[in-house]
C-alpha cells in the first residue's frame, strides 16, 4: 500500500486508458496524499507549491512554440522540407526512400545527441527542426514511433556517459556530488566508465528499434501546411533573417541558461525585422503557444504530483521497505533497487530531480550487500535514468511528442512514452543490473 507505487500505477493506468495525462497527474497526486496519510488541504497544498516548479519549463515551451511558428511563417523550414523532398524524385522508389530515410534518422540523430553536449539546448531544438519535416515523414512513410525513439536515445543517453554539458551536470554535479556526499569513494574517472554498461542497453534498443520494430512503411495523411510566405519569394534577406534569428535564440539561451529568453530574441528578431507584420504578429504568437501548450500543462502538472509524493515520505519507506524482501540476496537487490528507481523516476519525471533522493537510501544499501564502487555508481546512475525515457511527464518524450503531433497524427502514450518504455526501461534494467553485478 505505498503511495508511491499506487499513485504511479493509478498515473500510467489512467493515462494507457486515455485520460488525459494533466487529469491523470492530478488525480494521482490526490490519492498519493490519501494513501501516505496527509490530510487533503496539506495534499492540496503540497501540489499547488509544486506548481511553480513546472512554471518555468511551461513558458519556456510556450516561447519556443511561438519562434517556431514564427520561423515556419518565415518560409525557410518549408524551403528546407522542400529541398529533401525533391531529392526523393517526383515518385519516390526503394533506392531513394531508403537513402532519404536513413540520412533523415541520422540528422535527427545526431542533432538530439549535440542538444546534450555540443549545443546544449535540449529539446529547444524539437518544436523548430521536427514540424517542417513531418510532410517529410509522411511521403517516407517513415514510422513516427521509430522518431520519437531516435529522439529520446540522443535526449537520454548522451548525458548518461558524457561528461560535457548536460551529461556534465548530471555525471558530475549531480551524480557524482550525490554519492560523494553520502560517504561513496568516488571520483570522476570513475563515474562515465560504470554508465558504460547501462548505456548499452540504449544503444541495444535503439538498434531493434531502427531495424526490427519500427523499420515498415506506416502510413500518414500528408498534411502539407503551407507557410504564409511564398517560397518563391524567399529572398536573401529572408533567409539571412531566419538564419540570424537561430544563431541568437541558441546564443542568447548559452548565454542566459534560459530557454524562455533565447526564444524571446529569435521571435524578437523576426517581429522587428519586418519578416513578421505587425497585423499578424499576436495571431503568430497565438498559434505558436497553442502548439505547445499541452505539454507545458502537463509539464506544470507533473511538477505538482512530483511535490505531492515527496510530501508523504514514502519514496524513503518504499526503499527502506527493500531490506524485508532481499534478505541477503545481492542478485535480487540489484534488481528491485532498479525496479524502484524506475516507479520513482516515472512518478517524477525526471532523472536529474530523483538522484538526490534515491542516493541518500542507495548508498548505504548498496555497500551494505558489499557492491564495489563503480557497481554503486551504476546502479543509482541506472535507476536514476530510468524511467525518464517511458514516462508520460518526462521532457524526453513530451519534447518528441510537442514535435511529431503538430499535424495530429501522434499520440503520445501510444506513440511516445509505450515505445520508448519498451524499447528503453527494459534494456535499462537489464544491462544495469548486469553492470551492478561484474562491475
Amino acid at each position: 500500500m505505498n503511495a508511491v507505487v499506487i499513485a504511479v500505477s493509478l498515473m500510467l493506468i489512467l493515462s494507457l486508458i486515455r485520460v488525459n495525462v494533466v487529469i491523470a497527474l492530478t488525480v494521482s497526486a490526490l490519492v498519493a496524499g490519501f494513501v501516505g496519510g496527509l490530510p487533503l488541504a496539506e495534499t492540496i497544498s503540497a501540489f499547488n507549491d509544486g506548481l511553480g516548479g513546472g512554471a518555468q519549463i511551461a513558458l519556456s515551451y510556450a516561447l519556443l512554440g511561438a519562434f517556431a511558428a514564427a520561423l515556419s511563417h518565415s518560409g525557410l523550414t518549408h524551403l528546407i522540407s522542400k529541398a529533401i523532398i525533391s531529392k526523393l524524385g517526383k515518385e519516390p522508389n526503394s533506392s531513394n526512400t531508403l537513402v532519404v530515410r536513413a540520412l533523415l534518422i541520422t540528422a535527427i540523430l545526431l542533432m538530439a545527441i549535440a542538444s546534450q553536449n555540443i549545443l546544449p539546448i535540449h529539446i529547444a531544438f524539437i518544436p523548430i527542426l521536427i514540424p517542417p519535416l513531418l510532410h517529410v515523414m509522411s511521403k517516407l512513410k517513415l514510422d513516427r514511433r521509430l522518431v520519437a525513439c531516435v529522439l529520446t536515445f540522443g535526449l537520454v543517453t548522451t548525458y548518461m556517459i558524457l561528461p560535457i554539458g548536460f551529461g556534465g551536470i548530471f555525471l558530475n554535479d549531480i551524480l557524482l556530488a550525490n554519492l560523494t556526499s553520502n560517504g561513496l569513494e568516488a571520483v570522476k574517472g570513475q563515474v562515465p566508465q560504470a554508465m558504460l554498461l547501462p548505456a548499452l542497453g540504449m544503444i541495444l534498443g535503439l538498434l531493434v528499434a531502427v531495424f526490427i520494430s519500427y523499420r515498415k512503411p506506416r502510413q500518414y495523411q500528408a498534411i502539407e501546411q503551407a507557410p504564409e510566405v511564398d517560397v518563391k519569394q524567399l529572398n536573401r534577406r529572408t533567409i539571412v533573417v531566419s538564419l540570424s534569428a537561430i544563431v541568437l535564440t541558441l546564443m542568447v539561451q548559452l548565454y542566459t541558461d534560459s530557454m524562455i529568453f533565447g526564444a524571446l530574441a529569435g521571435f524578437v528578431v523576426f517581429r522587428f525585422s519586418g519578416i513578421i507584420k505587425a497585423d499578424i504578429s499576436q495571431n503568430l504568437f497565438n498559434q505558436g503557444v497553442h502548439m505547445m501548450a499541452n505539454i507545458g500543462f502537463i509539464m506544470i502538472a507533473a511538477a505538482g504530483f512530483a511535490a505531492v509524493v515527496k510530501a508523504t515520505g514514502e519514496v524513503s519507506t518504499l526503499v527502506s521497505s527493500l531490506g524485508d524482501l532481499i534478505g541477503d540476496n545481492k542478485a535480487l537487490a540489484a534488481l528491485l533497487m532498479l525496479v524502484v528507481g524506475l516507479l520513482i523516476t516515472m512518478g517524477i519525471g525526471s532523472s536529474f530531480s530523483t538522484i538526490p533522493i534515491i542516493a541518500t537510501i542507495y548508498v548505504p544499501l548498496a555497500l551494505s550487500f558489499g557492491f564495489s564502487v563503480t557497481a554503486t555508481i551504476a546502479l543509482v546512475g541506472t535507476a536514476a535514468a530510468l524511467g525518464d525515457a517511458g514516462s508520460p511527464a518526462s521532457d524526453s518524450t513530451l519534447g518528441p511528442t510537442a514535435g511529431l503531433n503538430v499535424d495530429g497524427q501522434h499520440d503520445h502514450i501510444r506513440d511516445s512514452v509505450i515505445p520508448t518504455f519498451i524499447h528503453y526501461n527494459i534494456p535499462l534494467i537489464i544491462f544495469g543490473w548486469i553492470a551492478a553485478m561484474v562491475l
